[in-house]
């Protein structure tokens, strides 16, 4: 584009600068930006797209204008003078039956030709082509983000002795998501069962197997087998299913009336154990295979639990970083400390801040709980 002759030869060999600048992200606002800078350094003194807003496909878009290259000021926005001698050219901008906004291209002096307006139309309709394929992928990939958000919104209900707080955070807002998921479940004597898993891989199939691997779970929990026991049975059944991942599991049955809780693992990293003022502690669970291997082999310990602590289930996201061993990574999450009075919600939130969750590089599912002490009934002694 660098000459401004009209003729074919022209015209093919800006259309093919165009296909190759413009488009080379799957990201909606540097497409409209590859097309302002594609058309200045053409034909063109000034360029700029400005959106008409809405919410295709569900995902609300900015308005007003998103992209704009050259001198704007004075070929588009300046008011007589500069601006009222500019030749400018308004293309709408529309993909698939769809208005996006509209595309503004000036020029100082002489208007544009023939086979550079030609060019211009040609670089707004690719710009568009890319921008509704774009946004087509955003709303495809929501699909199973979606459907994880809500299959881990929420755990089931605990007893009400115990205070559970719980926190999902998927890895960017368009990664694939992972199998990380959480539950809570009420037993009989008001015992609760704690669960935290993670489906190896990522996708739209980790997060039906992450389903599957929690209605299991609800399934074989109500047979109120203890902890070890529940994991075998999950084993055998996923193993069972030759299209089912493995996962890690770990599980732990809060038993207030005794003061205990008894840990089982598959294949998952340590809880921990936080009180008030001190540094948190790496509980030392028996660790067997994974579910879905059918090796089985799983043990249980009991341990005190005292309304002083509070246990924190997590998913590897939460400690693991690149190039990082992981015993650096689990001190990192003993060495927080929690202040005195804080809620089991804060004990999340600190943790989650302590280790920069928000920027972790996998899913990151956290389930904290506590023993609820009830204030004594008035005029009781004791």
């Amino acid at each position: 584009m660098a000459s401004r002759r009209d003729g074919p030869e022209v015209r093919l060999r800006a259309m093919e600068e165009a296909v190759e600048r413009i488009g080379t992200s799957s990201d909606e606002a540097a497409i409209w930006r590859e097309l302002t800078g594609f058309l200045l350094r053409g034909p063109c003194g000034a360029a700029a797209v400005e959106l008409t807003g809405g919410s295709p496909g569900g995902r609300s878009q900015p308005a007003g204008r998103v992209a704009a290259a050259g001198d704007t000021a004075g070929l588009l926005d300046a008011p007589g003078g500069a601006a009222a001698a500019a030749h400018v050219l308004a293309v709408p901008l529309t993909g698939r039956g769809e208005v996006y906004g509209r595309l503004l291209a000036a020029r100082a002096g002489c208007a544009l030709s023939a086979d550079e307006a030609a060019t211009v139309h040609f670089a707004a309709r690719l710009a568009c082509a890319h921008v509704g394929h774009a946004r087509r992928l955003v709303a495809t990939e929501k699909i199973p983000l979606d459907l994880q958000r809500a299959l881990v919104a929420e755990p089931g209900r605990p007893h009400p002795n115990l205070e559970v707080a719980s926190r999902y955070l998927p890895l960017g807002s368009r990664a694939l998501v992972g199998g990380d998921w959480f539950e809570t479940v009420r037993l009989h004597f008001g015992r609760t069962l704690l669960v935290v898993g993670d489906v190896m891989g990522h996708g739209l199939e980790a997060a039906v197997d992450m389903n599957a691997y929690r209605s299991v779970l609800r399934e074989v929990a109500s047979t109120d087998l203890a902890p070890h026991r529940v994991l075998r049975q999950l084993d055998a059944l996923s193993a069972a299913d030759d299209d089912r991942r493995p996962a890690t599991c770990l599980i732990v049955r809060v038993d207030p009336a005794r003061g205990t809780a008894a840990y089982a693992s598959a294949g998952h990293l340590p809880p921990a154990v936080f009180t008030a003022d001190r540094p948190g502690d790496l509980l030392d669970v028996p660790v067997g295979p994974p579910l879905g291997t059918g090796f089985g082999g799983y043990e249980a310990v009991a341990l005190p639990f005292t309304a002083d602590r509070t246990i924190l289930l997590y998913t590897d996201g939460l400690v693991e970083r690149r190039g990082e061993d992981i015993d650096t990574s689990l001190a990192r999450l003993a060495a927080l400390r929690m202040t005195a009075g804080c809620s089991v919600r804060d004990v999340v939130d600190a943790v989650c801040a302590g280790l920069d969750a928000e920027h972790a590089e996998d899913d990151v599912a956290v389930l904290a709980a506590r023993l609820r002490i009830r204030p004594p009934l008035e005029g009781a002694t004791g």
